[in-house]
Order: C-alpha cells, then structure tokens, then sequence
C-alpha cells in the first residue's frame, strides 16, 4: 500500500465534501467510541435458546427469489427455509470478506508510528472483525446450514485483490462490503418476524460496523486526495471490478439446491427480479453517493459499477 503523508501535510485540504478530519482526531474518538461499545457476542448472545417455530432468518422482503414467480409458488415453510440458508451464505460471505478486510488494514499500518491512535484503531478494528467472524461461524454451525463458500475463481480473485490492491481501492472495498450488508442489517435487527439469534447478531454487527465505516470513510477521503493520479485511476477500475464480484458472490446460488428448489431457473428469476435490482441498489446507494461525491466513479470505473447492478 501507499505510504501516506502525515497528517500535519494535509491541514486545509478541502474535498466536494468539506475540510478533511485530522486522522488522530477521528481515531481517538472511534478508541472512545470502542471502550464503550464493543460485544463479546459469546456473552452477549442467547446460543442455548430454540428457533423459534414460523420465524424468519432474513426479513423476507430481503431474501433473493421475493415477488418472483417462483416465490409465488413457494409454500411459507420452503420460503423460510430458503432465509435460513440465505443468512448462512450471507455470513459465509461475511467471514471470507473480513479475512480479506483483516489483511488490508495490516497493510495499511505496516509502515505507520505503531503508537498513533490511527494505527491503534486499525488493530482494534481488527479485533472486531475477529470476533465478527467467529460470531457468524457460530451462527451458521446453529442454522444447521452448511458453510457457503465463495466460489473458486472469487476465492482467487479476492487473494488477487488483496495483494495488488491500492491504498484508497483497500478502502473502497472495505466500505462496499460494509455498506450494503449495514442496509440490510438495520432493518434487520428491529424486526420481530426475524429469529432473535439473528437479530442480535445484526444488532451487534451494525453498532461495531458504524465506527468501521467512519474510517473507511475518512481515510479514504484523504487517499483520493493525496494518492498519485496512477492510484487514483487504478482504483476506479479496480473498485468496479470488485463490485461486480461482490454483487454475484452476495448469494450463493448453491441455497436453491438446497431447498429443494430449480438452480437455474431460481438464478435467472433472481436476475430478472425488478425488486431485487432495486434492493441492491438501495442497499449501495450512501455508499455509492459518497463515492461519487469524491471522485471514484469516474470512467470506466463507474461503467463497471453500473454492469454491477449497484449503480443505477
């Protein structure tokens, strides 16, 4: 990664979005912000209590087949069942982008005073996202589901991505893996036709995931100002790229066999789906807003955003 100025560079440096943050600043408020809001989610979480009978692993609403033709045809059982497996593959989804996430930050600190409160947030993000993992590994084991992996080629695109990656494209990764599932746990954890293990999983992972999107967010204000215009663009390309791969890896189409249903005809009824496209894109949308507020979609970037299905 890219070896940053330091701070005391950058003072007066504006964006379309106003005056940068210190980075110290930002950080030690996040260091505050983790003392007093941080899980252990094996305390915190009842792992001994039932699923609860005609509950929900998704909000329905979010589930990948909703209002197709063949969700019409679903019994309310199969329905339920396919959000048990969809929240599996969505943690499954989970874990392999924060090992990707983990990887990232210790690059990004590798060259950095290991005394900063920028640095030491790093880490302490990292101890969230080890929990994280751990938390979804233990919710799909309970689902009774199985693992969903990412599929090879993904699997190697994101080794690919995470060692050729730039500094501000490590930060535009880590907020679109970030963003979209944010959306859709908030409206997650309020609603009570959802299992409460599930709930409080997504509770706990929206309030630990708000700091890591402010980093994110802020240092990658300060890469696409500071970064060389190489960077800059290589980023661009590299970000629509990603999110070409996250929007196809966000479901595991192996979840249809696995309920009983067609895997091809579920798969083009997903991609046909009107309601589906317009999830997703809500789901991207601040994120998306944000980006093209400080300059990442651009060119032949924001064409790759829009083969996605995230950009409208």
């Amino acid at each position: 990664m890219t070896t940053l100025p330091e701070t005391d560079a950058l003072d007066g440096l504006r964006d379309a979005l106003g005056q940068l943050k210190d980075r110290e600043q930002v950080a030690r408020r996040l260091l505050e912000s983790s003392a007093k809001h941080s899980f252990d989610p094996d305390k915190e979480l009842d792992w001994d209590a039932p699923f609860e009978d005609g509950k929900w692993f998704w909000p329905p609403e979010l589930v990948s087949l909703y209002g197709t033709p063949m969700w019409r045809r679903m019994s309310e059982e199969q329905r339920i069942l396919l959000s048990r497996h969809e929240a599996a593959a969505l943690a499954s989804l989970g874990i392999w982008f924060e090992l990707i996430l983990m990887q990232l930050l210790v690059r990004h600190i590798y060259d950095k005073s290991a005394t900063s409160a920028h640095v030491r947030y790093a880490l302490t993000e990292i101890e969230d996202e080890c929990r994280h993992s751990k938390m979804f590994a233990r919710v799909i084991e309970q689902s009774g589901t199985p693992w969903y992996p990412v599929s090879r080629i993904h699997h190697n695109l994101g080794r690919l991505f995470k060692t050729v990656s730039t500094t501000p494209g490590s930060f535009t990764a880590t907020l679109l893996g970030e963003e979209v599932l944010d959306w859709m746990q908030r409206l997650t954890f309020p609603d009570e036709r959802v299992q409460p293990l599930i709930r409080g999983v997504t509770r706990i992972h929206v309030v630990e995931e708000a700091r890591h999107v402010r980093y994110a967010r802020e240092e990658l204000r300060r890469q696409m100002m500071t970064a060389p215009r190489w960077s800059q663009e290589f980023t661009r390309v590299s970000s629509g790229e990603f999110a070409r791969v996250f929007s196809v890896a966000f479901v595991n189409p192996e979840v249809y066999t696995n309920v009983g249903l067609d895997r091809r005809e579920a798969v083009a009824q997903v991609k046909a789906s009107g309601h589906r496209r317009d999830v997703m894109q809500q789901g991207a949308k601040k994120l998306t807003d944000f980006l093209d507020d400080i300059g990442v979609l651009r060119g032949a970037g924001r064409r790759l955003w829009r083969s996605s299905g995230l950009l409208a």
